[in-house]
């Protein structure tokens, strides 16, 4: 299973949590690109280098960078917004190749809560986002992954759905989030055993429907038995990420989580 290290990003780098969480058996790593944890413009070709050779030495892999949604807009109606955006993920696909990264998690962008622009526009200008990032992450060997936000103007596994399938391109898939389903009413284990061919990666934490979180297992209303089951059948652990979020003792909750799935069926290995 793939470790977030998103609880770690006011208190640390992402390489020193790495280097915590590997001395607690941990060695594959999902990254959110947050300013001090992980920003591609504040590291040299000498930091990059010097981390891609930590990794190594801990025997650890970064599956994934984490790009955000909340600094930049892929469906801005300003262009420069948009070339701004473009620009910082591509940013972000750079040092994916530069360490390894198979995946680059994004967000479709947002939409102006009070009048609104049209869905037709919004979705034009996200298309027209993406046929500048995909090329660039198809030379880089990355994917990118959309994910669902309860924020995002496609917040929806069918919304996703429909945008990956009208792309029809293998180079942009979905990272579903299953505490960001729930949290606005969808059933995770339907959308993800209808869904499975567009998912690359599986975000796993809980939540209620009252509060947004992304809390430990087995505190919300997440079906952990039906999903377990879902995930045997669809993507496998290996394509799951723990997204528990505690800024307190993070080690300490993974451990926590995990023996959790365990206990709800899941085939986690050692």
């Amino acid at each position: 299973m793939i470790i977030n290290t998103f609880s770690y990003l006011w208190s640390t780098t992402a390489i020193e949590a790495i280097a915590e969480l590997v001395d607690n058996g941990y060695d594959t790593f999902e990254v959110p690109i947050s300013s001090p944890h992980c920003w591609p413009d504040e590291m040299s070709g000498s930091e990059r280098s010097a981390i891609h050779a930590r990794l190594n030495e801990y025997g650890a892999t970064i599956r994934s960078l984490n790009a955000g949604g909340y600094d930049i807009n892929l469906a801005s109606p300003g262009a420069n917004m948009r070339r701004k955006s473009i620009e910082h993920i591509k940013s972000v696909i750079d040092l994916a190749a530069a360490w390894g990264a198979r995946e680059v998690v994004i967000s479709p962008g947002t939409r102006r809560p009070m009048i609104s622009p049209s869905l037709e526009n919004v979705h034009g200008w996200m298309h027209e986002s993406l046929e500048a990032l995909i090329p660039m992450a198809r030379q880089a060997g990355t994917r990118l992954l959309f994910e669902n936000t309860p924020y995002c103007f496609a917040p929806t596994i069918r919304d996703l759905s429909e945008i990956v399938n009208a792309v029809n391109d293998d180079s942009l898939k979905i990272v579903y989030d299953v505490a960001n389903a729930a949290y606005i009413g969808e059933d995770p284990v339907a959308a993800l055993l209808a869904n499975h061919r567009s998912i690359g990666l599986v975000h796993i934490s809980d939540t209620g429907t009252e509060t947004w979180g992304h809390d430990p297992i087995g505190t919300g209303v997440i079906d952990w038995n039906g999903l377990g089951d879902a995930v045997k059948a669809t993507c496998g652990v290996d394509n799951v990420v723990l997204e528990v979020i505690r800024e307190e003792n993070p080690g300490h909750e993974f451990k926590k989580a995990l023996d959790e799935l365990r206990n709800r069926g899941w085939e986690l290995g050692e």
